[in-house]
């Protein structure tokens, strides 16, 4: 791969298309077959054949053989980093604020200060 700001273009490429995006979302649940995937759209086997070569060319999806088989899965990481470092740069706090709720959700955010003190610390 290239440079990161090409490798995050060539990311955003890949997921312009929607038959793309499909394949990214029905790989959620794990590894699949070329033909397992293929048998999902109404597309032939070999359009379906170069949409998987351009995620792999993003390194949004690995393959690996199994005897005869292809089986792709999703690259969680590598799509996180593009699409996390991008969301980063354009609206921070919102980034921030999501990681917030996931904590507090997760209930492992600090319990929050006494009002009227910003860190808890006691008044004057």
């Amino acid at each position: 791969m290239g440079t990161s700001s090409e490798d995050e273009a060539g990311a955003f490429r890949a997921l312009a298309d929607p038959t793309r995006r499909q394949i990214l979302e029905d790989l959620r649940g794990g590894e699949l077959a070329a033909g397992e995937i293929a048998s999902r759209f109404a597309i032939s086997a070999p359009s379906i054949s170069r949409h998987l070569g351009v995620l792999k060319g993003a390194g949004l999806v690995t393959e690996r053989r199994d005897g005869n088989r292809i089986l792709y899965a999703l690259a969680e990481e590598r799509l996180a980093m593009h699409i996390g470092r991008f969301l980063s740069a354009v609206c921070p706090e919102q980034v921030v604020l999501r990681h917030t709720k996931w904590r507090k959700a997760e209930g492992n955010e600090p319990p929050a200060a006494p009002s009227g003190t910003p860190d808890g610390a006691a008044g004057p």
